[in-house]
């Protein structure tokens, strides 16, 4: 059974910093690309950073310069480091993971306030 675990959302104020975490079980990650998603209240869900599995990295040009997607193999976890958030990051997170399958995780809420 594939599960996808997010970790490590919460409230920040403008300017701050959160770091994503996403926990695979039952399948590689690094045999999948991964990525993650964010939806807003009211909006369509958006692709935020993706990595493939040979590592190449493509981020929305919203996020570019302040997100950065990595991934431990070993641990089995993919990370989002976000920096520089500003009140438009809010939004739940979701990870994803694909080849063949496609797989969801639950998401975790990221709430950029002052």
């Amino acid at each position: 059974q594939v599960q996808l675990v997010e970790s490590g959302g919460g409230l920040v104020q403008p300017g701050g910093s959160l770091r994503l975490s996403c926990t695979a079980s039952g399948i590689s990650v690094s045999s999948y690309a991964m990525a993650w998603y964010r939806q807003a209240p009211g909006k369509e869900r958006e692709l935020v950073a993706r990595i493939g599995s040979g590592g190449y990295t493509t981020y929305a040009d919203s996020v570019k310069g302040r997100f950065t997607i990595s991934r431990d193999n070993v641990k089995k976890a993919v990370y989002l480091q976000m920096n520089s958030l500003n009140l438009e990051d809010t939004a739940v997170y979701v990870c994803h993971a694909s080849t063949i399958n496609n797989y969801w995780g639950q998401g975790t809420q990221v709430t950029v306030s002052s």
